[in-house]
């Protein structure tokens, strides 16, 4: 990766801070939920739970594969080589290609010593413009991002304008025609509450559970833009992509408001609308009981 001129300085800076941080600790550090230490120049291990924001336009998802440009394996990237090691990261969950995020969450294991405030600098000096972590707080060892999450807000965006978003394009659905809103509103309505969201999950999924609460499904007008609030305990395979292709056929006039509901109970994805397109979805943010 390319680095800024003005960077430079500040990164072989931190570097050295590591060598001598290894080279002159004599004594073992301890950290909250932590293991003994292991020898003299060793460490406890800990958990480092982070908050990510992303644009992911230019990546194929979260989730680390071979032979792909992943959020999570251009994190992995940067933290190998501040910590001198391979750390292991889990996300609170798997968005699609080209989803975005303001507020995932992930856990770091780890034993290197480095204050947080260091860390965090550092390796946001070594992500791409595209990739930001915006916080970094020691968390109980065994903290888990998916499993401890309560709940997670999406929000969807559509764009109103027979012109094209220059700027917003990126991050928003596209809409030359009309979206009729109360209509969609009234259908969404039907979706809120413990449902059985198997006809909304996306196709290559094969959960056996597909009960999902959903707590919060408004569509919120932003000037030319339609906002999709999305809160729930879980979320299927695209499945808010799937509620918002779904309603979008309300508003479009294609659909009664009822067939929402009869494709909800018909358990069936050929019964539900389309898949919105990936680039108007960003994970807003992942709830945790206190403590995580």
């Amino acid at each position: 990766m390319a680095y800024q001129t003005g960077n430079i300085d500040a990164r072989e800076k931190f570097d050295g801070f590591v060598r001598q941080t290894a080279i002159a600790a004599e004594a073992p550090i301890r950290f909250f939920g932590a293991a003994p230490a292991r020898g003299r120049y060793a460490y406890a291990m800990r958990c480092i739970r982070m908050t990510i924001a992303y644009d992911g336009t230019n990546y194929h998802g979260w989730q680390e594969q071979p032979g792909q440009t992943t959020v999570q394996g251009t994190l992995v990237e940067a933290l190998t080589t501040i910590l001198r090691e391979r750390p292991a990261i889990e996300g609170a969950g798997r968005t699609d290609s080209g989803v975005h995020a303001a507020g995932q969450v992930a856990s770091l294991k780890t034993e290197h010593p480095i204050l947080i405030p260091r860390l965090l600098a550092a390796v946001n000096s070594r992500l791409p413009d595209d990739i930001s972590v915006t916080e970094m707080r020691e968390a109980p060892l065994d903290f888990r991002p998916s499993h401890h999450a309560l709940g997670k807000h999406y929000r969807y965006r559509i764009y109103r304008s027979p012109f094209k978003p220059v700027f917003a394009g990126r991050y928003v659905w596209h809409w030359y025609q009309p979206l009729a809103l109360e209509p969609m509103r009234e259908a969404a309505r039907s979706l809120v509450g413990e449902h059985d969201f198997k006809s909304f999950e996306g196709r290559g999924s094969y959960r056996e559970d597909t009960v999902r609460d959903i707590a919060r499904l408004e569509i919120v007008e932003a000037g030319p833009e339609l906002h999709f609030e999305v809160e729930g305990n879980r979320f299927l395979y695209r499945m808010v992509r799937n509620l918002v292709g779904t309603l979008t056929e309300v508003g479009r006039g294609h659909w009664p408001v009822a067939r929402v509901a009869e494709a909800l109970a018909a358990r069936d994805r050929m019964a539900a609308g389309p898949t919105a397109p990936p680039q108007g979805l960003c994970l807003m943010e992942v709830r945790y009981p206190e403590g995580f």
